[in-house]
């Protein structure tokens, strides 16, 4: 049930900015996920701590997205509010060895940056979407490297509606996760530290990993990345192959035939078709091998 109170309310506050009934679809790499009750995009930092605040004094429930591109979203939508931090608060800047982007930043922008100025440290990220936000929450890592290794400090909004600071020691890094996962904030700002690299040097690397993600990924289809996390000691794309899983669909969720740790949508597929592909796979692998994969993505709405 709506609240149409609160979605007149933010409204009047934020005219032009507040949507009631966003297909959620639109906001997901996936392209799947029905209708978010009440969707707001905030201009500032100011104007999020303000919807917080409102959500909060309503007690309606608040999911934050950036991207989406490690999301998946119930074909019922998602009650309560749904804050997107985009790009009005994605400015990005450079001071020293330091860069400092706020959450809406798209991570391949402040990877591009970072090359331009002659920064190293970004390198392994070539290729990975989504934002700085999204990035920092999941830890968001490839070719041996992480976001959260770059980490010095964050700002972030807390679900009470306060700004505090946090260090890297304070976020608890770890394989695909940090403290945000289990203690929920909102990242508003992050300042990472590198060093001086020959843009040359790093424009080559970030080459070769992009070519490398081309090549071995099924960048033409709408996913979500890699769906499971990988096991420790094993990759979760092997033992899906192993498994033969390849290629299975459910609708048209599909495992992909060239990297079996996607799904991609085939054009019209369900969350419900992903969850059930993602459910008969880990029943598989755990027949097969004893592994139980554990998702990476994360799941909004389901009811």
């Amino acid at each position: 049930m709506v609240d149409f109170a609160l979605y007149h309310e933010l409204a009047e506050l934020l005219p032009g900015r507040v949507r009631m009934g966003e297909p959620m679809k639109k906001h997901t790499s996936w392209r799947i996920g029905g209708p978010a009750d009440i969707f707001v995009e905030p201009a500032n930092r100011q104007e999020l701590q303000l919807v917080v605040f409102y959500v909060r004094n309503r007690g309606a429930a608040l999911t934050v997205i950036g991207a989406g591109s490690n999301f998946l979203v119930s074909d019922s939508g998602i009650r309560g509010v749904v804050v997107k931090i985009g790009n009005a608060m994605g400015r990005v800047s450079i001071a020293d060895n330091k860069i400092i982007a706020e959450a809406g930043a798209k991570l391949a922008r402040v990877a591009a940056m970072a090359r331009d100025a002659g920064l190293g440290g970004f390198e392994f990220s070539a290729g990975i979407p989504g934002t700085v936000g999204g990035a920092v929450t999941m830890n968001a890592g490839a070719n041996g490297s992480s976001v959260g290794a770059l980490v010095q400090k964050i700002i972030v909004l807390s679900f009470e509606g306060d700004f505090c600071y946090k260090n890297k020691e304070d976020m608890k890094f770890g394989y695909r996760t940090s403290i945000l996962q289990s203690e929920p904030s909102i990242v508003v700002e992050v300042t990472f530290t590198c060093h001086p690299r020959e843009k040359e040097l790093i424009r080559k690397e970030m080459a070769g990993y992009l070519a490398r993600r081309k090549a071995t990924q099924p960048l033409c289809y709408p996913n979500a990345g890699s769906v499971f996390k990988n096991p420790p000691g094993d990759s979760a794309g092997r033992l899906i192959e192993a498994a033969g899983l390849k290629g299975m669909r459910v609708g048209d969720a599909q495992i992909s035939t060239l990297h079996a740790n996607f799904i991609i949508n085939l054009g019209s597929a369900t969350a419900r078709d992903v969850l059930t592909l993602i459910e008969r796979t880990r029943e598989i692998v755990k027949s097969r091998f004893g592994v139980e994969l554990q998702p990476e993505i994360k799941f909004a709405g389901h009811d």
